[in-house]
């Protein structure tokens, strides 16, 4: 936080105060919102990168392995073992597409599907543990994403 009566302002692009930085902002949201999720997500027996995975399959239905790290902003190396956890727990099948043999498809199981009933709850019982209302969280999720364009954007230029 900044203090008043600095000679500096500290709220500046130039600040080296930790709360004036905008990416510890976005992490201490991420993982508050996160923690906010934990215990509804414990109920159906899934960790938030989980309940991504899922989320994503049963919007899109089967899908590549490939697609879907991309989608959810992940590296192979990290999709893989999620893959592998849920697989296990009979949610989600792997396995290799017939026109591609490189390629791993994956899609959301019986079992899975019928998670999905359950998990309907989650987002509305997020918004009440927060006390966020539906527009508050639109505006944010747009702010958001078009913050996530913009780094996004930067990064590419700065490879």
């Amino acid at each position: 936080m900044t203090k008043q009566g600095d000679q500096e302002d500290f709220g500046s692009a130039g600040s080296l105060f930790l709360d004036d930085q905008l990416c510890f902002a976005l992490y201490a949201a991420q993982r508050a919102v996160t923690a906010a999720y934990r215990p509804l997500l414990e109920e159906l027996g899934l960790t938030y990168p989980q309940y991504l995975v899922l989320l994503f399959l049963w919007e899109r239905g089967e899908t590549t392995v490939k697609e879907l790290a991309g989608a959810l902003r992940l590296d192979y190396g990290t999709v893989s073992p999620l893959l592998k956890r849920l697989e296990s727990a009979g949610l989600v099948r792997r396995e290799r597409s017939p026109r591609d043999e490189r390629s791993v498809l994956v899609a959301v199981t019986g079992r899975g599907e019928a998670l999905r009933e359950r998990a309907a709850g989650v987002p509305r019982a997020l918004l009440a543990s927060t006390g966020l209302a539906g527009d508050e969280v639109a505006r944010l999720r747009q702010e958001l994403w078009g913050l996530a364009e913009r780094a996004e954007g930067a990064a590419e230029r700065g490879r």
